[in-house]
């Protein structure tokens, strides 16, 4: 399966499961594209005591997910581009829409 992960809050614990799921479907040999949008950007500087977003991103990068972030949502907040949020645009998160079997939109 090709699954899209559409991530629109910076709530560290639904940050958090949205990539325990995208970690689980890239384990099971599925193919994970995420976006991040809106408050989703900021997801890489978010951490709490029991949550922390930017590990489980990174492992997500490091197993070979693909990762895009709304770089009009990253220049209104003043957020520079990385790797845990690579700047992109809306053609992608419509190209995700486009070719996933299923969409899934954590915000």
């Amino acid at each position: 399966m090709h699954l899209g992960l559409i991530i629109e809050t910076n709530e560290a614990e639904r940050i958090w499961n949205a990539f325990r799921l995208a970690n689980t479907a890239l384990d099971e040999g599925n193919t994970v594209e995420v976006f991040l949008l809106g408050d989703g950007v900021e997801a890489q500087d978010i951490e709490t005591e029991a949550f922390n977003p930017s590990g489980v991103m990174q492992q997500y990068v490091n197993k070979g997910g693909e990762l895009f972030a709304c770089g009009t949502c990253l220049d209104s907040r003043g957020l520079e581009p990385s790797e845990l949020r690579p700047h992109s645009a809306m053609s992608d998160l419509l190209g995700i829409v486009e070719h996933t079997d299923k969409v899934v939109s954590f915000g």
